[in-house]
C-alpha cells in the first residue's frame, strides 16, 4: 500500500491532489506541526532522515521531494495520462521547466519573505528589536519584493499563452506549480493578476482538489 507521510498546512496537499487525479488508493498518515516553531515533528525523521514532507513510501521505496515525488507517482501509476509524452515536444520542454521551476525559482522568494517577516518578531533584546524590524523591511523592499514582482509577473504572462501550464492539457506541471501560486497569493498579492487568479480558480474548482482537501485536513493556502 502506497503511504503518503502528510504534514497539515504543507506542500503536503500536492501530493494528495495528484494522488486524487489519479484515481490511486493510499493510506494517509497525518503529522502536525509544531505549534510554536511550525517545524515538523521529529517523527518524520523516522520515515526519511531529513524530517521533512512531503514524503511516500510505496512498498520497499521511501520517496522525498515534491517533484520527485508527483514524477514518480505519474511514472508509476499515470499510464500516459498528465504529462506529455516524453521527447524534444514544445509541450514536453514546458512540463519539464515548470516542474523544476516552482521549487528552484518560485519558492525562494517566497521563503525568504516568510523569513524577513519574522526577523523583528524573533526573541531578543529590547533594544535590538527595532534594529532587526528594519533589517527585515529594508530586505524585503530592496530585494525580496522586487524578485516576488518579477516573477509573478512572468507567470502571469506565461499562463496567458495558455490555459495550463504546460499547454491546453491539465498536467502534473500544474500540480507542482499550484503551491508557489497559493503561497504568492497568501504573502504577495500574486492573485490580484488576472491569470494566476483564473488559473486558481481552475484548479479550485477541480473534483479530485477538493476530494484531497477533504483528506488531508487543514490548508490555509486554498481561499
Amino acid at each position: 500500500m502506497l503511504t503518503v507521510h502528510h504534514l497539515n498546512n504543507s506542500r503536503s496537499q500536492r501530493v494528495l491532489w495528484m494522488l486524487e487525479e489519479l484515481g490511486v488508493d493510499y493510506e494517509l498518515k497525518r503529522y502536525q506541526r509544531d505549534a510554536q516553531t511550525m517545524l515538523a515533528p521529529p517523527e518524520l525523521r523516522a520515515v526519511h532522515p531529513l524530517g521533512k514532507s512531503p514524503v511516500i513510501t510505496d512498498g520497499a521505496l521511501t520517496v522525498a521531494e515534491s517533484g520527485a515525488v508527483i514524477e514518480y507517482l505519474v511514472d508509476r501509476y499515470g499510464d500516459g495520462r498528465f504529462s506529455p509524452p516524453h521527447g524534444a515536444t514544445p509541450e514536453r520542454v514546458r512540463y519539464n521547466y515548470w516542474m523544476h521551476y516552482a521549487e528552484g525559482s518560485a519558492m525562494p522568494p517566497l521563503l525568504l519573505k516568510l523569513v524577513a517577516s519574522r526577523i523583528g518578531k524573533a526573541k531578543m533584546p529590547f533594544f535590538a528589536k527595532p534594529v532587526a524590524r528594519r533589517i527585515g523591511e529594508t530586505l524585503q523592499r530592496g530585494f525580496i519584493d522586487p524578485q516576488l514582482k518579477l516573477h509573478f509577473g512572468y507567470i502571469d504572462a506565461e499562463l496567458a499563452k495558455s490555459t495550463w501550464f504546460a499547454g491546453d492539457t491539465f498536467s502534473a506541471a500544474d500540480v507542482q506549480m499550484s503551491f508557489p501560486l497559493e503561497a504568492g497569493s497568501q504573502r504577495a498579492g500574486a492573485n490580484h493578476l488576472p491569470n494566476i487568479r483564473a488559473f486558481l480558480e481552475r484548479i479550485h474548482a477541480r473534483p479530485a482538489y477538493r476530494k484531497a482537501l477533504e483528506r488531508g485536513g487543514r490548508y490555509d493556502y486554498a481561499s
